[in-house]
Order: C-alpha cells, then structure tokens, then sequence
C-alpha cells in the first residue's frame, strides 16, 4: 500500500513539474518578447497545467497502446507509422480542444479573431509539436521500464541459477563427504567389534546416526550459524576421536557473537577434515587441531590449525586438495571479493587455514 501511494506521489509530482517547466518557458519567452504590455501569469498557466494533467491522464492509455501496437509491429514500418499518425491525432484534438475552449469561455477576446478554422491555422506554430514529443517521450518511458523490468528478470533467473549451482555443489560435498567417512567408521566399527569393545561400538554407532540424521535434516539448508554448524563439528569430531584413539585432540574456542552470525553450510567440516587427515593422521605420535573463531570489525574471522607435517617447501594450490579448492569456490561465488581463504604452512610445525567473511547474523 505505501509503495502503490509512493508511486503516485512521484507520478503526480512528475507530471506538476512538466506543467511548471512548460509555464515558466512560456512566461520568460512572452515577457522577453514584450508582445504584450502585461504577460498575466494565471492565463499561461492554466493551458499549461491543462496539458500537463491531459498527459497525465493519457499516459497509462498510450502504455497499454505501445503494449498492443509495438513499434515492432509490422517489421517496423507499421508500427512506427501508426504512432506517428496517432501523435499528430493527439496534438491536433489537443491544440483544436483548446482553441474551441478559449472561444467558449473567452468569446470577446477569440470572436474578434475571425472564422475558427483561420485562426487555428494562423495560430498553429512549432511550439505545438511539443505534444507530438511528449507522446514518444512516454513511449520511451514504456520502452525503459520493459528493459528494466526484462533487466530485473534477468538478474533474478541469474540469482535463482546461482543459488540453484551453490545447493548442487553443496550436494556434491555431501556425496563426496559420505562414502569414505562411511567407510573409514564402518571400518572402525568393525575393529571395535573384533576386539570385542560392544560398547564402544554402539556408541560409535549412535553418533554416526546422530550426524547422518543432522546431514539430512539441513540437506538444502545454504547457511547456518557457527553454532550450528559446530553442532554437527562436535559429532564429526566425536567419531574421528573414537577412530584415532588418544591421538586425537581438538581445541575449539569461539566468542559468544561468532556463534550467532552465519555462514555457508558445511564449511569448517571438510577444512577440520584435511587437518585430521593429512596433519594428525600422518604422525607417530598425538596431533593437535585447534579451531579459532571471532569477530572482528565487522568481519567473521574462523581459523583451523593442526601441527603435522605441514606442505613441504610450498603452500601451491595444487596442495590445498579438493577439499580446501571448492572451499575457496564457495566462498568465491557467495561473497565474491568479501570472502577470503588463505592458507600457511610451516614445515614440521603444520598447517593454518584462515577464513574471512562478513559478519551477518
């Protein structure tokens, strides 16, 4: 209701200007041409106004027209003749309806003038095709906002693929994550039903159910909050603990308000995977995975460290491996040039991946 009295504000305003612009033209040309002693404002005016508020009425008419009889129609031709035809007809009723208005309610200053018809043609000069240019000026209102209206269309199929391509490649990830993590806790289950650890077991198991259930409660869920998503980190790292023995520690610490802001689904879950996999897993002895999260600035700053390895001499791309890669294409496609990925390594002490993204909860 506000937008639809908004638009007729602007739409009335618009047109009180034209008829302001058009008055005062009239007035200043008048006044510096001296044709008359006196130059009486309200009689320029209300013609003026009169044209304005005739273009006011006659353009939602000429909208619905140019949607019917398009320019195009007729390769063109046709179109363009018609308008050009119904332009003249416009501006000939209008100057015609004017000049029979002032003989009706100015008869001694018109009668004086002669027969109706010799004084339309003696008075008709330039300045009248002006309504001639206001007719194409509203059709070419009408063509702009087809194109922005088409623009608008464009740019929401445009948002809707993109959010469509984000949710297939958050499928993917899913698909991707699934097989071997089954695999490497079935096979874990396996062990501890071998070495005859029940209960070790059906705790393992109920923890996989437990995060297999959350998976596919949020599977077309884009974003959630790093609560959230450390919810399910916890059942993540739960099941790595019972696979890795006590080689496994995991420090977590994040603020209070980088808990609530929010962040693209299934994010931290395969960076704390590569940790686990290519720095802890690697060493003879225990492994650490540390993850950092705070606010800053307005900017989300979220941190994963291990101490393995480390990448060697280098930090390549071709190192990063596929998980950290569609991690940088996420955020890539969500948050453009305002979400960043780096990644540190230093040989023997491990690996450092930072993400920064804006703040929104």
């Amino acid at each position: 209701m506000q937008n639809r009295w908004t638009k007729t504000a602007l739409f009335v305003a618009g047109w009180l200007f034209v008829g302001t612009v058009l008055t005062l033209e009239i007035y200043f040309n008048n006044r510096a041409s001296m044709r008359s002693g006196v130059v009486d404002f309200g009689d320029i005016a209300i013609p003026q106004f009169g044209r304005a508020a005739m273009w006011a009425l006659m353009a939602p008419l000429l909208l619905r027209l140019r949607t019917r009889l398009p320019l195009s129609r007729g390769r063109w031709a046709g179109g363009v003749s018609f308008h050009l035809a119904m332009s003249f007809v416009v501006m000939a009723t209008y100057y015609l309806g004017r000049m029979l208005a002032y003989r009706i309610f100015w008869s001694e200053a018109e009668s004086a003038g002669g027969d109706f018809w010799s004084v339309a043609l003696q008075s008709f000069y330039g300045r009248n095709l002006i309504d001639m240019a206001y007719y194409w000026a509203v059709l070419a209102f009408g063509y702009s906002l087809e194109l922005h209206q088409r623009y608008k269309n464009e740019e929401l199929k445009a948002a809707q693929l993109e959010s469509r391509l984000i949710e297939t490649e958050l499928k993917a990830l899913r698909e991707q994550l699934r097989p071997h993590f089954l695999f490497n806790t079935l096979n874990t289950i396996a062990v501890l039903v071998r070495e005859n650890r029940n209960d070790d077991a059906v705790t393992l198991i109920a923890r996989l159910s437990s995060l297999l259930r959350m998976s596919l409660d949020n599977t077309r869920v884009q974003e959630v909050t790093v609560r959230q998503e450390m919810d399910f980190l916890e059942r993540y790292i739960e099941i790595q603990k019972t696979r890795f023995s006590d080689r496994l520690n995991v420090d977590v610490a994040i603020s209070p308000a980088a808990m609530e802001a929010r962040i693209p689904n299934l994010l931290l879950q395969p960076i704390v995977e590569n940790a686990i996999l290519h720095g802890v897993a690697p060493k003879t002895g225990p492994g650490r995975v540390e993850v950092r999260g705070r606010v800053e600035d307005g900017q989300l700053l979220l941190e994963v460290r291990d101490d393995g390895p480390g990448l060697g001499d280098g930090t390549k791309r071709a190192k990063e491996g596929v998980g950290l890669t569609n991690t940088r294409e996420r955020l890539a496609k969500i948050y453009g040039t305002h979400g960043q990925l780096s990644l540190r390594s230093e040989p023997g002490r491990g690996v450092a991946v930072q993400i920064i993204l804006p703040c929104r909860t």
